[in-house]
């Protein structure tokens, strides 16, 4: 999951009191990885526009309990690899000694609940799919990650997460699959690269992550034709009218797609010529801060009603997100 930020040094508190405090609310929200909450909501709301359907209360509890779950699975990450931390990234709130690893998985336990309990609210077709994407979230900490089955793993909880959308606002999840599907590919190879952060080396990953970027860019602005009911079974492609002109809500599309692209593909390509640490770690940043506009354009290209209002929703959680960052130091998102 979306990780690791780092937490920039302040001026000292005003009192000595507030200062313990303070540093225990800057703990947790390291530990919480809370700038990368921006890329959450966006998942329910392309799965809403994905559905047909226009955002409603159902859709706001879907995305509660994938903040919930997306929470659980920052606090349980970091408890997993608590030894690997002590080694490798002693800052961290858990090998600090800033937070206690019983108190992670507390919290880890509680915010699954609570992101069950939400999609519950919802209805039975969002607890059907929040149900399986806890399990997933648990089982890639707790077993999965350092396997092969890592990256999937971690695609099938961010595709489980759009499907919770629009099993929460349309009832069910079938129309939405294929919007699943891309985001799932696309943090597949997000995945892909984040496995070489400390050690880098590795040039394939990257490559192969920007050659999915162009290949979604592609798939996300290829065209969908809508045509009335009564001329669906007669038109035929070359026939007059089955091609009709682009619309405000594709030129939307392709123009998400255009900012999705650009803002993956640059670090990746650089990643790929010097695979560095700090390079590989700027190629997973670019690479989750992507996942915001991918989603923007997954919303508009549903065509349906709403759905460039939401698209536009959704865009601007990246700008709202990076704001939040500097204004909390947190500049620095890790994927592990």
């Amino acid at each position: 999951m979306p990780g690791a930020a780092s937490k920039a040094a302040g001026p000292p508190p005003a009192n000595t009191e507030a200062s313990p405090r303070a540093a225990r609310l800057g703990a947790w929200a390291e530990l919480l990885r809370l700038p990368a909450l921006f890329t959450v909501p966006g998942d329910a709301l392309a799965g809403a526009a994905a559905a047909g359907a226009r955002p409603g209360p159902r859709t706001v509890l879907a995305i509660g309990s994938s903040l919930c779950l997306y929470e659980a699975g920052m606090a349980l990450n970091d408890w997993a690899d608590r030894a690997e931390d002590a080694a490798e990234r002693p800052h961290r709130p858990l090998p600090s000694g800033r937070i206690r690893p019983a108190a992670a998985l507390t919290a880890a336990g509680v915010l699954t609940g609570a992101g069950l309990a939400l999609a519950a609210g919802a209805g039975r077709p969002a607890l059907a799919v929040a149900a399986p994407l806890a399990a997933t979230v648990w089982a890639y900490d707790l077993a999965l990650k350092h396997t092969p089955a890592g990256p999937t793993a971690m695609a099938a909880a961010r595709g489980l997460d759009l499907l919770l959308g629009a099993a929460a606002t349309g009832g069910g999840t079938r129309a939405a699959l294929p919007s699943a599907a891309l985001l799932g590919g696309h943090t597949l190879a997000v995945t892909a690269v984040s496995r070489r952060e400390t050690t880098g080396g590795s040039v394939r990953a990257p490559l192969a992550a920007l050659a999915t970027t162009a290949a979604l860019t592609g798939l996300v602005a290829r065209r969908r034709t809508r045509l009335p009911a009564g001329r669906r079974a007669a038109a035929a492609p070359g026939l007059s009218g089955s091609n009709p002109a682009p619309t405000a809500t594709e030129a939307l599309t392709a123009a998400l797609g255009a900012v999705y692209a650009a803002t993956a593909a640059r670090p990746y390509f650089h990643a790929a010529l010097n695979p560095s640490p700090p390079l590989t770690q700027r190629a997973v940043g670019g690479g989750i801060r992507a996942t915001v506009p991918l989603q923007a354009a997954l919303a508009a290209r549903s065509g349906a009603s709403g759905a460039a209002a939401t698209s536009l929703l959704v865009a601007a959680l990246a700008p709202a997100g990076r704001l939040f960052a500097r204004r909390s130091a947190m500049r620095k998102v890790s994927i592990t």
